[in-house]
Formats: C-alpha cells, sequence, structure tokens
C-alpha cells in the first residue's frame, strides 16, 4: 500500500481562516502527507518545519505552478520544500487541437530538461479536456507520446471524462510515468460537477488503485476540488474508505 496525502487546495477556504489549524487537523486524521496549493503566509521553510514537526511529510506541491518563466523559482522552493517532484498543467486551449498540443508538448519538454538538470522531476496534472478524443483518439495519448521523459500525477476522476473513459484502464495505460495518483470520486455530472467523499460516488477508486504500478508510483493523493458536504468531513471520509479498504496506508 502506498502512503496517502490530501492535496490542500481541498481545503484552501479553511486554510484561509487558519493555515496551521488545517496542517494539525489534517495530520489528526491521518494522513502521512500534504501536496500545497499556495503557503497561505507561510515561507516554504516554515512550512517544511511545521509539516515535519507534525510528523507529516510534503508529497510533492503545485505551487509554484511550473511555467517557463519561473524555472530558477521552482528550483529554489523544490529546495527548500526538500523534494523532488513539481507540477505543471495547462488549460483547454493548450489540447485544443493538434497543434496546440504539439505547441504545448514542445513548452513542456525544454522545461524538464532544465528541471532534471537540477535533479528534479517534472510531472503533469491532468484536467477532464485532455481526454476529450481527436480523431478518435485521446489527446493525452498523442501528447504523451510528444513528451516521453515527462511524468504524470494522473488525476483519475477527470482521466475518467465523466464516465466518457474508464479510469482504470487510463491508470493501467499511464502506469509506467504516473509517479502520483490524485484519488477523486463524485457523479459524472458534468453540469453539476461537485465532488464527493471518496468512495461514495462512481469512480472505480478499487479498480484504480489495483491498476497502478506499485514501483513507479509514490502516493496516493485525495483531492476535492468542491464539495456539496462540509469539506472537512468529506476528507475524513475519504481517508477513512481508503484505509478501511487497504487502499493507501496512513498514520491511523
Amino acid at each position: 500500500m502506498k502512503p496517502i496525502s490530501v492535496q490542500l487546495y481541498s481545503l484552501r477556504k479553511e486554510a484561509e481562516l487558519d493555515f496551521v489549524a488545517v496542517l494539525k487537523r489534517v495530520v489528526a486524521i491521518g494522513y502521512k502527507g500534504v501536496e500545497p496549493a499556495g503557503f497561505w503566509n507561510l515561507t516554504p521553510k516554515e512550512l517544511k518545519k511545521i509539516v515535519t514537526d507534525l510528523g507529516m511529510e510534503i508529497s510533492s506541491t503545485h505551487s509554484p505552478w511550473v511555467n517557463p518563466d519561473n524555472l530558477n523559482q521552482v528550483i529554489e522552493v523544490a529546495g527548500e520544500l526538500g523534494i523532488d517532484l513539481v507540477a505543471c498543467g495547462f488549460g483547454p486551449d493548450d489540447f485544443k487541437n493538434l497543434e496546440a498540443i504539439k505547441a504545448t508538448a514542445e513548452k513542456v519538454n525544454g522545461m524538464q530538461e532544465k528541471l532534471a538538470q537540477a535533479g528534479l522531476t517534472l510531472f503533469q496534472h491532468n484536467h477532464y479536456w485532455e481526454f476529450e478524443r481527436l480523431n478518435g483518439r485521446i489527446m493525452y495519448d498523442i501528447y504523451a507520446e510528444l513528451c516521453p521523459k515527462v511524468k504524470f500525477e494522473l488525476d483519475t476522476y477527470w482521466a475518467a471524462n465523466f464516465g466518457k473513459e474508464n479510469a482504470p484502464e487510463q491508470v493501467k495505460k499511464f502506469k509506467d510515468r504516473s509517479i502520483l495518483l490524485h484519488i477523486k470520486d463524485g457523479m459524472f455530472d458534468k453540469e453539476n460537477n461537485v465532488m464527493v467523499a471518496v468512495g461514495s460516488g462512481k469512480n472505480d477508486i478499487k479498480g484504480i488503485v489495483a491498476a497502478a504500478d506499485e514501483k513507479v508510483t509514490r502516493w496516493m493523493v485525495v483531492e476535492l476540488d468542491s464539495c456539496a458536504t462540509d469539506m472537512f468531513e468529506a476528507v475524513e471520509q475519504s481517508y477513512k474508505y481508503m484505509i478501511s479498504n487497504k487502499l493507501a496506508s496512513g498514520n491511523k
């Protein structure tokens, strides 16, 4: 079983009020790691110390989001956080057609090369639009061929594209490159797109975990972009589902 982390974007509203209290509650639930998305008035060094003192790890980070203009900052922050994984991601226009996909791949290949020289691994976080089809092919398949050295944090809910695709099949396809998995659940309703606690939606969570390569994937990272219920309750329910079903390892 892989250790379980939580993407702190899930708790961004709570972090606005008291970020340290959020971290303390996350560790009380039992999470082994956190994936920051913003530092909430803490420096990266301060965040690293707080997380370590609480007995957790920084599994990975979405801050700063990698782009061609901030690579030196990314390298510096990664060093302060003590991590070797850094993230990028793109909007719908970057995957709107084949020309856009090629341009995005070229940009990412350049970033990957420089970051690799600094000892960092670049991974990409997807959304649903990468899993739309172009001339019958999933666009992420095309992109992956053009970026052979970039790793993935496969968002397993978006990879299902509201039920158009099978998430475990996508995990299996990209398992050699998916160093992280975003574990996310929902009802596959594009018009009313709210998340639910992991295990209470339509995504095949058990199939997703079974399809991962234990030699490649480092962390299972719970994320809820939004939620119709209390977010902390959903984050805790997600933890309990993953642990009770032996889909990840926690501190409780």
